[in-house]
């Protein structure tokens, strides 16, 4: 794989801003960064008065876990229905040559490392 040029003076003004994505450790930062809005969230269920039409709402963090029990739901139907539909790495061209090596003879390929 080539080597990204990860100068942060010859990346755009995002790029720069993201850059600490790339770094160890973020991963957690950014994970223990959306508990923290979800616990804030989840305790702003607290401060207002709900006019809802069911009484299921009325229940104090009642969105939170039904979000939490629907996202849950829908990864283990994922899974089953990977199950279901998974087919072999080859399934749609098992005659392949993609990964054969491609003939240099008669190809007229220029060598320009001699220059």
């Amino acid at each position: 794989m080539a080597e990204h040029d990860t100068d942060p003076t010859t990346l755009p003004r995002l790029g720069r801003l993201l850059l600490w994505v790339d770094k160890p450790g973020s991963d957690k930062k950014i994970f223990w960064f959306l508990v923290a809005i979800c616990v804030v969230v989840f305790a702003l269920d607290w401060t207002y008065e709900k006019h809802s039409y069911f009484e299921v709402e009325h229940v104090k963090g009642f969105y939170a876990l039904y979000g939490f029990v629907a996202f849950t739901g829908l990864i283990f139907v994922a899974k089953a229905l990977r199950v279901l539909i998974k087919r072999p790495e080859d399934y749609y061209a098992p005659k392949s040559i993609d990964t054969e090596d491609y003939p240099k003879e008669g190809t007229d390929i220029k060598d320009y490392t001699d220059v």
